[in-house]
């Protein structure tokens, strides 16, 4: 059955125009066959362009299970749900029912927009704020879903959003006077009413979180579980299994109960006195946590004299509201729910300044107006393993980099699988004649000083030959903003960086120019997807390890060292192997496309383990000659 969807007369070869059957395609194919029939685990590393997404659908769809596929990103999720699954449900006839599953700060809750619209009427209110919330309610007639992303009359990341949405904490649940319209609900009772749901690893780990704490589901049951872009899932899940409390919470109980003091409980003076209270110590612990964009570590942190008493003022403010909010019982839902948050919020507080529980890292990050402080487990393979066990079925995992030099125990160990099988598909790309990979001679040293300057003049004039069309993808954000400014101060041609607008916006005006060069960093290493010569050049300033110090790897170093292990071979470099595959997977996307790849780290070719890396790359081949590069840039342009 499986050979024939994929053969060139088949389903696929008469649904698709210039379908070619591939072999890795069919192999994967039927290796999630077989994982499906046997209820066992698979993982597969499917290198770009083999087709991995048709090779676990068609299996999936004529399996005739309750499948459940998780993504890494909502824009996987939409292009799979919105392209990939209608070709194939087309494709196969399949009869089922599909669905799309979010998260529920995407869906518009019409209480909290209600609320918006009475509050935005204030004397004081944000006139750019009354215009926004104008638009979703004119909007929120017209929906079926309530999915603000298809609000186009917003901005994905307008401030609006998370005012008319909902999250955990602050849903009334059957309280709500708009329970029965509720687009969630709706939302979840289509899910478990389906065949195929798509969900992302953020909604599934959180799902998985709540039903370890014995509480209601968000994901129905399944029998096959499929995540795609995997590698994604151990830093994911250590998230959901661990806690957390951010300023963003407590700015957001605050501004409920100063909500419900205006509409409901005007004779209750001291709730917005309160309410203001609770915004200034969040404000307070914010800024004497320091620089934002630092991660830092919670624990040493704790011991300073100012972070404890600005702690103590937070603690005395939840408590303060927590007691006021008694006195409020009865008197409204949205005071009811905030005095359950409020207790919440406090106990969560406790917990986090609980630094002596082992087996934990503690760990705490700031933007410039919020903060959020971290536990985070140290592994989550026992608690990720007890849930496949309950969850029983098949469950599979695929990503284009998950191996280590064709090793997969980093991958696996981290979510306690035990495969049935594993292995890697091959690409079908000619790398040999697509790609050219230069680590160029004379390089710096990867943190020495003016490293920035360095690179810019050295690689200035290969940019220019080739009239822009590159990334540059950098290991951290103050090298995305040192190289930034010395391009613009250099680089005639269009120099577009990571955090002046949205990401879809950067990478839409990226291809739109046509010869751009684009600087970034995280955010642009993986699911990016641009085709042709719009993009032929990909630079990365360095190997991206994560610094020793960040909390987070600091705490897997030292549990590695405690079991016995090597930190540095069975922690650091395969971390950085993977997010390296991930930067390289962003030039050639098509068999027509050309391109090179430059990396500017020596170690590459200096160090032993230089060669973990390179052997874990596709077999590009290469140089160390930046004119050779130019010189095959030339011929890809002419």
């Amino acid at each position: 059955m499986i050979a024939k969807i994929f053969s060139s007369e088949g389903a696929l070869g008469k649904t698709i125009p210039g379908f070619q059957p591939r072999q890795p395609q069919l192999d994967m194919a039927h290796a999630v066959q077989n994982a499906i029939k046997n209820q066992s685990q698979l993982v597969v590393e499917a290198g770009t362009g083999t087709g991995k997404t048709f090779a676990y659908l068609a299996p999936a769809l004529i399996s005739g299970k309750k499948v459940i596929i998780s993504t890494g990103s909502k824009n996987l999720q939409e292009q799979l749900f919105h392209r990939d699954l209608p070709l194939m449900v087309d494709a196969l006839g399949f009869y089922g029912q599909v669905a799309l599953l979010k998260g529920r700060s995407n869906y518009l809750c019409l209480d909290r927009l209600s609320r918006q619209m009475i509050e935005s009427h204030e004397h004081d209110a944000d006139p750019e704020l009354l215009s926004q919330l104008v638009k979703i309610r004119t909007w929120s007639s017209e929906t079926k879903s309530g999915d603000l992303g298809e609000c186009d009359a917003i901005a994905e990341d307008s401030f609006v959003i998370p005012t008319v949405t909902s999250n955990n904490d602050n849903c009334l649940g059957k309280d709500c006077p708009s329970y029965e319209d509720c687009f969630v609900n709706k939302a979840r009772k289509k899910a478990m009413d389906s065949d195929v749901i798509v969900v992302n690893h953020h909604l599934f780990l959180a799902d998985l979180a709540i039903k370890e704490t014995g509480f209601g589901e968000l994901i129905p049951e399944g029998d096959v579980f499929i995540f795609d872009e995997a590698h994604q899932l151990p830093d994911i899940a250590s998230q959901y299994f661990g806690q957390s409390l951010s300023s963003r919470q407590i700015q957001e109980l605050a501004k409920d109960i100063e909500i419900g003091y205006r509409t409901e409980a005007r004779d209750m003076r001291q709730l917005q006195k309160m309410s203001s209270r609770l915004n200034q110590a969040a404000m307070e612990l914010r800024i004497v946590l320091g620089e934002p964009g630092f991660r830092g570590n919670w624990r040493d942190a704790y011991n300073s004299e100012s972070i404890k008493r600005e702690v103590v003022r937070l603690r005395d403010a939840l408590e303060l509201a927590h007691d006021v909010l008694k006195l409020a019982l009865g008197r409204s839902q949205l005071l009811d729910a905030a005095f359950e948050r409020a207790t919440l919020l406090k106990a969560r507080l406790d917990r986090v300044c609980d630094v002596s529980i082992t087996g934990y890292s503690y760990w705490y990050d700031c933007t410039p107006r919020h903060f959020s402080l971290h536990i985070t487990p140290l592994s989550v393979a026992e608690k990720f393993r007890e849930q496949m066990i309950q969850q029983s079925g098949a469950w599979i995992f695929t990503s284009a980099t998950l191996a280590v030099q064709d090793d997969f125990s980093h991958f696996s160990s981290r979510l306690g699988l035990q495969p049935k099988e594993q292995f890697s598909l091959p690409s079908p790309f000619d790398y040999q004649e697509q790609a050219l990979l230069c680590v160029p001679r004379f390089l710096p040293e990867p943190n020495s000083y003016g490293l920035a300057d360095k690179l810019v003049s050295m690689l200035l004039p290969m940019i220019e030959r080739n009239n822009g069309r590159c990334f540059f993808l950098c290991t951290s954000h103050q090298m995305m903003k040192d190289l930034a400014e010395r391009f613009r101060d250099q680089f005639d041609l269009p120099v577009l960086v990571q955090g002046e607008t949205s990401k879809q916006k950067l990478l839409a005006e990226f291809m739109e120019l046509g010869n751009a060069l684009l600087v970034a960093t995280g955010a642009f290493w993986e699911g990016i997807d641009v085709r042709g010569d719009t993009l032929s050049c990909v630079i990365i300033d360095k190997l991206p390890f994560t610094a020793p110090d960040d909390p987070l790897m600091k705490a897997r170093i030292e549990d590695c060292r405690l079991r016995g292990g090597d930190p540095f071979s069975q922690v650091q470099i395969p971390d950085a192997v993977i997010t390296l595959k991930q930067g390289v997977g962003r030039l050639i996307r098509d068999q027509k496309d050309k391109g090179v790849l430059v990396i500017c780290d020596n170690r590459l070719v200096t160090r032993q383990y230089g060669s973990v890396f390179l052997h874990s790359l596709p077999p590009i081949p290469r140089t160390r000659d930046l004119e050779k590069v130019s010189e095959f840039l030339d011929s890809v342009s002419n």
